[in-house]
């Protein structure tokens, strides 16, 4: 577990120039301190880094329990990262949002209608930061359970997603919220247009891990059906890292490592 340290005179300090005091909570103790957290939260950025996979604009925690899996679109883009467990899979999203925050507020109502136009059974849950949004889903080869969890901070919001069979719905809602509340934002000074999705973007020792945890498990496959395994140069590098958003359900191409 990565902890954070708030700066005084943080966002939440009614002195900060652009804070909105009728929409921001009083700066709370250290030892109370939750996440997600934003990276001025931090005194030093670079102890954000510690326990944590960088994936651009979120920090997400590292999970011995846990795969980490990127999707990634043809021209090798990468648009989404999940992390599997014996439990399901979970994700966290940024996107841009107003200084005064309460997007969650309006995206609630949409994803459950959105869960409901794939004819899920869906329901409004309480959890320990507000709505969640849970959709049975019984439509597909097996039942799947999928919950939203959504946190607003400044300028920014984070969706938390999780699927799972209805057996370890439970289980994989807790791995998620246990990922959302050590969670890091980097927004960004950019202007971005609300809603916006903050882009995906994998550091350079992530992608050399994944790689070599694809080579690992390439070779592995290679041996057992007793073939020789021949390592591949990297693919270039796309020219634009921006990510695409995509339904939580598509099925695209993975780079999986630990």
């Amino acid at each position: 577990m990565a902890f954070g340290k708030r700066k005084s005179g943080d966002k939440g300090d009614e002195n900060t120039p652009g804070a909105e005091s009728a929409d921001v909570q009083a700066p709370v103790a250290d030892d109370d301190l939750d996440g997600p957290f934003d990276i001025e939260d931090f005194d030093d950025a670079e102890t954000a880094l510690v326990g944590r996979h960088d994936l651009g604009a979120v920090l997400i925690p590292e999970n011995e329990a846990a795969e980490l899996a990127v999707e990634v679109n043809q021209q090798g883009v990468p648009t989404m990262a999940w992390m599997v467990t014996s439990h399901g899979r979970y994700n966290v999203t940024a996107y841009a949002a107003p200084k005064a925050g309460g997007l969650w507020r309006e995206v609630v109502t949409e994803v459950a209608d959105s869960l409901r136009n794939e004819s899920a059974e869906v329901s409004i849950q309480d959890g320990p930061w507000g709505r969640e949004v849970v959709g049975h889903m019984t439509n597909g080869p097996e039942p799947v359970v999928m919950r939203f969890i959504g946190v607003d901070g400044y300028r920014w919001m984070v969706r938390g997603a999780a699927v799972g069979s209805p057996e370890n719905a439970e289980a994989i809602a807790r791995d998620l919220r246990n990922a959302l509340s050590d969670t890091v934002v980097k927004r960004g000074d950019t202007p971005q247009p609300v809603r916006n999705m903050l882009p995906l973007q994998l550091s350079e020792s992530l992608v050399a891990r994944l790689r070599a945890r694809a080579e690992q498990m390439m070779a592995e496959q290679a041996r057992q059906a007793g073939q020789e395994y021949v390592p591949q140069p990297p693919p270039p590098e796309p020219a634009a890292r921006r990510s695409e958003q995509g339904s939580a359900m598509q099925q695209l191409r993975t780079i999986t490592g630990g």
